[in-house]
Parts: C-alpha cells; sequence; structure tokens
C-alpha cells in the first residue's frame, strides 16, 4: 500500500485529495473506489488487497474526509466538485479507462461519471446506491453527520463506530477496530475526533448538480433515472437486503434499464455491505475480472 495525494482546483481555489494505492504502479487494469458520505478510502482495504493480485487500485478520500483536506468554502461540498476531483483523479491514474467502485455517496459519483460522454468509466460497481434515494433514507443519513464532541481512547471511538455503522452487518472484532482506528484522528490532546467536516452534510441538500425534484415532489428524494439511463459501461449492483437507501424495488427496475446491471444481495445486512466479507470480495473481484 502506498499513500498519495493532488491537488484539485475547486471554486474558491486548490484543495489537497488523499488516496491509497495497491497493487503494481504500473499495471494497465485500474480501480477507483470511492467510499460513502462520512468515510474514507481505507475502508476498502480488504477488497484492494484482493484485487491487487490483477490491477492497480487506488481509493480515495473525498473532499472533507479521512486524510483530504477539509473546504473553507463550505458551500463547494457538492457533486461537482466531487465528479471534478474524481476526473483528476483519473487523469493522474494515467489509464485510458477506468473500472469504478462507488459505496452510497461514492456510487452517485460513479453514475455521473458513467453517465457523461465519452465517459473513461469501463466496468462500474455501485455498493448499495440506486437510481432513487428516498428522501426518508436521506434525513435518517444526515443524522449521522452531526459534530460529536472528541473520543477520550479508541474504544469510546470504536463503540460509537460500532454503533452508528451497525447496518454494514456482522464483522468480526478486527474488521471493527480497523473502520474504528481509520474513522478518526488524534488531535494534540490524545483525544480522537471523527475524520470528516461535519460540514459536508450540506452536500446532501445541494441539488443544483442533481437532479431533484422542488415543491412536493423534493420528498420523493434524489431522482438519478436520467444518468442512469445513459450509461453503457457493464454495471454489478450490491444490496443489502434491509437496506432504506436502495429499496429492492428500485433495483429490480435498475435491472431493466440504462446498462441492464447484474444484482447481487446480501442477507442480514443494511446500508451498506461493508465489502470486508469473502462473499461480497468475491462478487466484485469475479465481476470486475470478467
Amino acid at each position: 500500500m502506498r499513500l498519495g495525494s493532488l491537488r484539485c482546483l475547486g471554486p474558491h481555489g486548490f484543495h489537497r485529495i488523499a488516496y491509497t494505492e495497491w497493487g503494481v504502479a504500473g499495471a494497465k487494469r485500474v480501480v477507483i473506489c470511492a467510499p460513502g458520505l462520512t468515510r474514507n478510502g481505507r475502508d476498502f482495504d480488504l477488497l484492494a488487497r484482493r484485487l491487487a493480485a490483477h490491477c492497480r487500485v487506488i481509493c480515495m478520500d473525498v473532499a472533507g474526509r479521512g486524510a483530504s483536506e477539509w473546504l473553507p468554502n463550505k458551500a463547494d461540498y457538492g457533486f461537482d466538485l466531487y465528479q471534478s476531483d474524481a476526473a483528476a483523479l483519473i487523469a493522474r491514474a494515467a489509464a485510458p479507462e477506468v473500472d469504478w467502485v462507488g459505496t452510497s455517496m461514492g456510487g452517485i459519483i460513479g453514475i455521473l461519471l458513467a453517465s457523461q460522454p465519452g465517459s473513461p468509466i469501463r466496468r462500474l460497481v455501485l455498493n448499495d446506491i440506486g437510481a432513487l434515494i428516498p428522501w426518508s433514507a436521506l434525513s435518517r443519513l444526515k443524522g449521522f453527520v452531526r459534530r460529536h464532541e472528541p473520543f477520550a481512547d479508541l474504544e469510546a471511538a470504536e463503540r460509537h463506530v460500532r454503533e452508528v455503522c451497525a447496518s454494514f452487518g456482522p464483522l468480526n472484532d478486527a474488521q471493527w477496530r480497523h473502520l474504528a482506528e481509520h474513522s478518526v484522528q488524534r488531535q494534540a490532546d490524545g483525544r480522537y475526533r471523527l475524520a470528516y467536516d461535519p460540514s459536508i452534510e450540506a452536500s446532501l441538500w445541494n441539488g443544483a448538480d442533481l437532479d431533484m425534484p422542488i415543491g412536493p415532489g423534493l420528498m420523493r428524494g434524489i431522482n438519478l433515472w436520467r444518468n442512469w439511463n445513459a450509461i453503457r459501461a457493464p454495471t454489478l449492483i450490491l444490496r443489502g437486503a434491509d437496506s432504506d437507501v436502495l429499496p429492492r424495488d428500485v433495483a429490480l427496475e435498475m435491472q431493466k434499464h440504462g446498462p441492464q446491471a447484474n444484482l447481487a444481495e446480501f442477507a442480514g445486512i443494511g446500508h451498506a455491505p461493508a465489502l470486508m466479507s469473502e462473499d461480497q470480495i468475491a462478487a466484485v473481484e469475479a465481476f470486475l475480472l470478467a
């Protein structure tokens, strides 16, 4: 594993985006992984380690998360900026095409990129995100993006992560500790704070770069069907069987339109599969290496 970063240009200047890279630097096949709303690229360590035998894997920390810089102008958080940052990272990869694995918000970025004319996305994996995200689920996710008092120690941070990420599914102690260690940053006083800017909440409600209906229709949520129908890249949808973010009827409808995706569901899991279990990793590996 190698750590890297690049400078990306936003509406109010440059900001630094961090990433972890796995595999042989000169490998022709490149996979880019993007995490959920409050998560970071280290969520993909187990998947990346597996794929690294065949691919170069780059796992990004979206702006305001993980080791990436927090934006001074909080209104800049949004999918226009996330797309342009992703495009810069794809350019850094220096590959004519890439595969994209996106969990939740990272999947929205993938849908937006893959629907663009001339997109370099070869294959697309969407982890528990779809062409319609219900407003009720968005409201629930908003509740997780709030300011927290620093944690006294890593054990306290892990208890928090186990609580808010319980829907990820049954993880073992080592996996929970891994998530906890990379969910926080240690402060000068020895305490730990969550590794994201609480102001990223703004990107959930910034509909300028998403097809969000106004008025009474707003309560239906974020509508990405127009983007979905423009995608031509082969696509795999992963779904937690208990997910409220990707309702089953939406996933089934997605198989009839756009890229007519494959669907893999995982019992006993909500939003979103952690991509740490053998069955989840194997599903992604088989699809990308087919």
